[in-house]
């Protein structure tokens, strides 16, 4: 199952930055992780913001759900999460 997930990411004010810094090195490595697996399909960086929209690849919500509140960044996150399905209009064989 495909998912949109978009992610907005807040940091306290008063988090040390070296703390700030090593929840993001962890979260780099986790995401770059789920991305060689196949489930994070893509990664975009919304401009002029702490934010992102990605395609997620799972076997279901529940497997989104995992993976989406292991994120090292998950307690300081809003996310938005919307199922998707192939249009039948696309050309692209792999987006299903």
């Amino acid at each position: 199952m495909l998912f949109q997930v978009e992610m907005t990411v807040k940091l306290p004010p008063e988090m040390p930055a070296e703390q700030a810094a090593s929840i993001k090195l962890t979260e780099k490595e986790y995401s770059q992780e789920l991305q060689h697996q196949g489930k994070w399909r893509h990664l975009w960086r919304v401009a002029g913001s702490y934010s992102n929209v990605s395609i997620f690849d799972v076997e279901d919500n529940t497997e989104l759900q995992e993976l989406v509140s292991n994120l090292p960044l998950f307690p300081y996150m809003e996310i938005s999460v919307k199922p998707l399905c192939r249009h039948p209009s696309s050309i692209r064989e792999d987006d299903n």
